[in-house]
């Protein structure tokens, strides 16, 4: 089975070049992120053509999360327990439970929102520590946390901000301390794997990136991984987003 996580930044302006990946590289699984689409803007239709099933939650504008199958999709769950943003959806797909996840920004140590990206962090750590034991799980999205310094092209650069202080790190280890392995980091444990470029200064270009998009699963589901990789000719060419997908090939 393959399964990737993606920020396309606005599925309106990328879906020709989502539709071009997807056909492609026909993943089983696809988590979406930041569609910035509502539910009636959202490509069903059009992934029906191509023998894909899906599910939605936004509300247009900002934020927005989906989940793309050709291996079925069931029980679908949209939200965490009181957040109303669009930035959680999960369901079942072949066997395992997925999450499709967009964490806040966080903007400033000082703001507000670093506040709720830590109770965000916190409340999906909830959910993912009250699953079943034997359950496979994939969890994948834009977390915008760095999990170590390997994560960031230059450390100085962020020194007081956000996405690589201590407490952001913590929240993300709290999650993958329910039983999770980090699958790039696992094949590709002393690489960058930068997976966002920011559009400006020829950040791409450069190598000035972060990695911030994750895919993390069971123990079990981890030991039938036979490859996890970041593609970076997604974020080549024309309008691209300024994230790449996350790839994940295994044995289930």
């Amino acid at each position: 089975m393959k399964v990737a996580t993606w920020n396309v930044n606005s599925m309106t302006a990328r879906w020709p070049r989502v539709r071009e990946w997807i056909e492609r590289h026909e993943p089983d699984v696809l988590l979406v992120q930041e569609t910035k689409q509502t539910d009636e803007q959202f490509p069903f239709d059009a992934l029906s053509e191509v023998g894909y099933d899906a599910a939605h939650y936004g509300n247009g504008r900002w934020n927005g999360v989906a989940v793309i199958s050709r291996v079925g999709l069931d029980d679908v769950q949209r939200g965490l327990e009181g957040d109303d943003e669009a930035r959680f959806i999960s369901a079942s797909c072949g066997g395992a439970r997925v999450y499709s996840c967009y964490v806040p920004n966080g903007r400033a140590l000082d703001d507000p929102h670093y506040a709720y990206k830590l109770r965000w962090l916190s409340s999906l750590r909830d959910v993912l520590a009250g699953r079943a034991p034997d359950q496979a799980v994939i969890v994948g999205g834009d977390f915008n946390v760095t999990r170590s310094d390997l994560d960031v092209y230059d450390p100085r650069v962020f020194e007081g901000a956000t996405h690589v202080s201590a407490r952001e790190r913590a929240a993300l280890a709290a999650i993958l301390d329910t039983g999770l392995v980090d699958l790039g980091r696992s094949f590709h444990p002393d690489e960058p794997s930068y997976t966002w470029w920011d559009y400006r200064n020829g950040s791409f270009r450069r190598g000035w990136g972060l990695r911030i998009d994750y895919l993390f699963c069971d123990p079990a589901t981890a030991a039938s991984a036979t490859a996890a990789y970041v593609d970076r000719d997604a974020r080549k060419g024309i309008k691209p987003s300024d994230h790449a997908p996350v790839v994940a090939e295994l044995n289930s």
